[in-house]
Parts: C-alpha cells; sequence; structure tokens
C-alpha cells in the first residue's frame, strides 16, 4: 500500500517527498504531469534535487515510488483505466497538496483548485469504499480567513462565509475544505493551512523565488510603504513540510485543522528589517505608511506595463495585501504537537536572500545523468566495485 501524494514537483510538495522518504517506510504514489515516464523522472529529479543525490534518488525511485502520469483536472487524472484502478487499490491515504497559486486567474483556480481537489476526493471514496482510507490530509492556506486587519485568528473561527476573499486563491481553497468536509464526514482529516512560506532555516538554497523576488526588493528601498509594529506572519517550509508529514503518520492528530504558522511570535516590519540591515552592515530602512496608498497605485499601474518593472509590479500587487494585514495566524496548536515553534525569519533571512541574489533568483540544477553515469552511481551507492 502506497501515500498518494500530489503536487510532489512542487516546493511544499517535494519538502514532504523528501521526508516521507526519510521517516516512513511507506511507498509513495506519485501524480506526475509529464507526457512520458523519462520527462516524469526528470521533473521529479529536478524538485528533489535540494533533498537528495542522484544516487539515492535513482534508488528511491525503483524502490518506493510508483508514478502515475496525468493531471489533476483530468477525469480520472487522465489515466487509463487500468493504471487508474492500480492507483485506487494501492492507496491507503491521500496528501493533497497540489494547487493552483495564480492569484489572479480566477479561471486557474477554479479548475485546479476546485476540479482538481473533486478528483482527488472521488479517488478518496473509491479507496474507502474498496478497502478503507487511513487519512485525508490536506494543505490549504491561512488565507481562507478572508479580509482581514490587526487581528490574531484561530483554527475554528477563521472562516466566515459572509467575509470577502482577497481573492481567487484564498475563495477556492475555502471551498476546497468545505467540500472534503462535507463529502469525506467519515474519513480521518486533517487540514493544514500554512501561512507565508519563505524559504529553509536549515539552509539557504531555495528553488522557490516568487516571496523572495518581492521581499528582495522591499529590502532594497530606503523607505517602506509599511507600518514598523505591523506584524507579517511567516513560517520556513521546513516547518511546514515536517508538521505534515509527521501528522500525516500519526494515528491520532490532536486536531482536525492546523495553522502552520508563526502566530503571535510573527516577527514585525522594524525587527525584520533592523536583522537584515545589520547583517548586511547597512542602515535600516525608514518607515511611511502614509505612502501605502500611493504605492498601491503605482504597483497597480506598472503592473500593466511590460518589461521588468511591469513583472515585479504584477508580483507585489498580488502579495502587497498579504503585507499590510498585520493578522497573524495562532499557532498554539502545531507547537503544541510537534513540542517546538518555527525559526523566526530574521534568523535565515540574509542566507536566503543572498543565495537568491548571487543565483540570479534561480536554482543551479543538474541535468539527469546519461544512463551510464546513473548505473555506475548505483552500483557506488550499493557498495558494489565498479
Amino acid at each position: 500500500m502506497a501515500i498518494f501524494v500530489t503536487g510532489s514537483t512542487g516546493y511544499i510538495g517535494a519538502h514532504i517527498v523528501a521526508n516521507l522518504l526519510d521517516e516512513c517506510g511507506e511507498s509513495l504514489n506519485l501524480l506526475v504531469r509529464a507526457t512520458s515516464p523519462q520527462e516524469a523522472h526528470e521533473r521529479l529529479w529536478q524538485s528533489l534535487q535540494l533533498h537528495m543525490d542522484f544516487a539515492r534518488f535513482r534508488a528511491v525511485l525503483d524502490s518506493r515510488m510508483r508514478i502515475f502520469l496525468g493531471d489533476l483536472t483530468g477525469k480520472n487524472f487522465g489515466i487509463e483505466q487500468g493504471k487508474y484502478e492500480e492507483l485506487v487499490q494501492t492507496t491507503d491515504s491521500i496528501i493533497h497538496c497540489a494547487a493552483s497559486l495564480n492569484r489572479k486567474s480566477e479561471k486557474s483556480c477554479l479548475n485546479v483548485n476546485l476540479r482538481g481537489t473533486l478528483q482527488v476526493i472521488e479517488l478518496a471514496m473509491r479507496a474507502r469504499d474498496g478497502h478503507g482510507l487511513q487519512r485525508f490530509s490536506h494543505v490549504s492556506t491561512v488565507a481562507v480567513a478572508g479580509q482581514r486587519q490587526s487581528e490574531v485568528i484561530e483554527e475554528d473561527s477563521a472562516i466566515e462565509w459572509d467575509r470577502s476573499d482577497y481573492d481567487p486563491y484564498a475563495r477556492t481553497k475555502k471551498f476546497c475544505e468545505h467540500m472534503i468536509r462535507e463529502l469525506l464526514p467519515d474519513v480521518p482529516r486533517t487540514i493544514f493551512r500554512p501561512s507565508i512560506v519563505l524559504g529553509d532555516s536549515r539552509r539557504p538554497e531555495t528553488n522557490q523565488f516568487e516571496m523572495v523576488k518581492a521581499f528582495v526588493f522591499l529590502a532594497s528601498l530606503p523607505v517602506l510603504p509599511f507600518r514598523p509594529n505591523d506584524k507579517v506572519d511567516i513560517v520556513p517550509v521546513d516547518y511546514v513540510a515536517g508538521a505534515i508529514s509527521r501528522l500525516h503518520m500519526k494515528e491520532k492528530p490532536e486536531q482536525e485543522i492546523y495553522h502552520l504558522s508563526s502566530g503571535t511570535d510573527s516577527e514585525t516590519y522594524k525587527e525584520l528589517t533592523a536583522a537584515l540591515a545589520a547583517a548586511q552592515g547597512k542602515r535600516a530602512p525608514a518607515f511611511a505608511p502614509s505612502l501605502e496608498k500611493s504605492t498601491s497605485g503605482m504597483v497597480n499601474f506598472l503592473s500593466r506595463r511590460a518589461g521588468k518593472a511591469g513583472k515585479l509590479a504584477t508580483l507585489l500587487k498580488v502579495f502587497l495585501p498579504y503585507l499590510t494585514w498585520n493578522t497573524v495566524f495562532d499557532n498554539a496548536r502545531i507547537v503544541k504537537e510537534m513540542g517546538k515553534k518555527p525559526a523566526p525569519f530574521s534568523q535565515y533571512c540574509f542566507p536566503l536572500l543572498k543565495f537568491s541574489r548571487e543565483n540570479k533568483f534561480s536554482y543551479p540544477y543538474k541535468e539527469w545523468p546519461r544512463e551510464a553515469e546513473a548505473r555506475s552511481a548505483q552500483r557506488a551507492a550499493q557498495g558494489i566495485p565498479r
């Protein structure tokens, strides 16, 4: 039997897969969007390079992974009937991590988040009815809480259906949670809501740069259009993925919903900028909250233009509301269950920004080795003479 994981080639998903390979002995059923097995293998290798060398990757690919070529939004994921039945019959738990993060496109969010989640729920129901389903873990987002300002939000009071949403991503993820509760009432469920996931507290390397680009740009400004004592809820990916993999494997987690966040320990802009300035030997920026509206207007204007400035403005336009809401998400549940708090962003932000700048916001991926080299690496890993 195996854990079915969606989104395994994504940022959080790859961290979850790496944790499961390290911490449990179960096989993994992975849905990968590709036109051939080799393309799927190469996509997985690219996503897992942060976590292992090629020799180990090749070993677990052959021994622990079943790859299913398909698309989240297709009927039965677009998998032919025999392979789909194999997926159903070998799946005994599910971690649904895949999602469209395109906060501007309602079409993308509707297709991937809603239609895709319905397909995963249908798989869950078939597995449940056929042989039982141990757990359905769903990776959601704190953004389901909707438009907020200067609040501390607990898990069970986050969703208010009369409250407006920030964007299509938040709206569709909120309804995904609702569908899972309504359609899988008798399946053990765990819903994880990460806040802003940015970097890994253990190392500077990352292969996810969108939010990093926004923070690097903001860190370079002499004046910031924020209130200095506003908090921003940032959590490292190693804490998020560690919580998901650990609680998914736990027989009885204490709660159904968890905020994977920094909670009331979230740092203020003043604290973050001071730490970053000290690490670089520079003066911290000044704050001018009165510029918030004019900055938003300028970002909206530039986002309609072509070129690098337009791309950066588009990125800022998407994330700006999340940077000005001064809202944090209580994390007492996950801290209690994990026995530790997430590392503060100020402790690892400078190495992250330094790595990103030096590599021009691009991860230095290794190419797939030639097959002879791959066999040689496998033999070396197994201690077999060449």
